[in-house]
């Protein structure tokens, strides 16, 4: 399999690789972005597809900034999600896990979590690589990002820094995408409704889709390599949290002690980064997040598994699932 940001694998020329001007960066995305093919947004008014993927035009500068700058760490971690496939709860437990040493206890008020949203510890590598590109969070080995495999950088996996990617059932990813998108869409633009997006998620025009391209990319990494990619499921980390968080913990190098185990750790862990928990965090109530653009509570809506049902009616679920049953049958993803 091709590493990340592979020309070969991208089809995309050295140009496309590290495409900005570096005497006018704006410049040059501007006339990227004139270049790329354009679909419909879900929140703003257009996506653009870059390398074979949809983001929206607020997130392209930071992705080219990362492919021409990025320098990670061999101790830094990734978590990598697909957009609503529960980002939120990955960072919580993931801060939680590689935090234990020094916050024993969860609720005390130095802990992060209570300080601000998950997002304000783990940022997204597309939101701070402006600022800094070669290395957007340096006081934490903790990252975030929705961009797909094939698109990180070369860096990424020169570094050999661990990757943790987290999937969810696609019906479910699409529900919870299309509320959050709907409650955060500009009040001038026309509101997409949920049959548009429907239609637009199985022809792949999503943000950072295609979906099933997008996971397929990690899930494949995982399985070469498997010492540096990680891929956890949504499902089974609510029906097995024991074993996931344990799991995760093992992979991010602070693996519980038996003596943690006795006493509950693991356990504790699980609870504190519970959706109850973390939507019921004061914080989360009433603060806001990425500079005060986004409400925190936007970030828990339900968080259950099979929601999807509740919406889409039994033709789209049948349609979703045989995209599924196409896409990831051989891989043994959700077929």
């Amino acid at each position: 399999m091709a590493s990340p940001n592979n020309p070969k694998a991208n089809n995309s020329t050295e140009e496309s690789q590290h495409p900005t001007n570096k005497n006018n960066p704006s410049r040059g995305f501007e006339e990227i972005v004139s270049t790329l093919p354009r679909g419909k947004g879900w929140r703003t008014e257009h996506l653009h597809q870059y390398q074979g993927f949809w983001y929206a035009t607020r997130f392209l500068p930071g992705v080219l900034s990362l492919q021409a700058h990025f320098r990670p760490r061999p101790t830094d971690v990734l978590l990598v999600t697909y957009p609503k496939s529960g980002t939120t709860w990955l960072k919580a437990l993931a801060l939680s896990l590689t935090g234990r040493s020094k916050h024993h206890d969860y609720y005390t008020s130095s802990h992060p979590l209570l300080a601000g949203s998950p997002h304000d510890s783990v940022p997204f590598l597309e939101f701070s690589a402006l600022g800094n590109p070669t290395n957007p969070n340096p006081d934490l080995p903790l990252m975030a990002t929705h961009i797909p495999y094939s698109s990180l950088p070369r860096s990424v996996s020169e570094t050999k820094c661990r990757i943790v990617c987290l999937l969810r059932d696609p019906k479910d990813v699409l529900v919870s995408l299309w509320h959050f998108t709907s409650k955060h869409r500009s009040k001038e633009l026309p509101p997409v409704s949920l049959e548009e997006a429907f239609e637009l998620f199985c022809q792949g025009v999503s943000p950072q889709g295609p979906f099933w391209d997008h996971a397929l990319g990690y899930w494949k990494a995982s399985l070469e390599y498997p010492e540096r990619v990680l891929v956890l499921k949504y499902e089974e980390l609510k029906k097995e949290p024991f074993v996931s968080v344990k799991r995760l913990a093992e992979f991010l190098g602070c693996p519980f002690t038996s003596q943690e185990e006795k006493e509950g750790g693991v356990d504790k862990v699980i609870e504190f980064c519970s959706f109850e928990k973390l939507s019921n965090l004061e914080v989360n109530k009433t603060g806001k997040t990425f500079g005060g653009a986004v409400e925190s509570s936007a970030f828990f809506r339900k968080g259950e598994v099979g929601d999807s049902v509740n919406h889409l009616t039994p033709e789209m679920i049948e349609r979703i699932d045989q995209i599924t049953k196409q896409k990831f049958e051989a891989f043994n993803i959700y077929a």
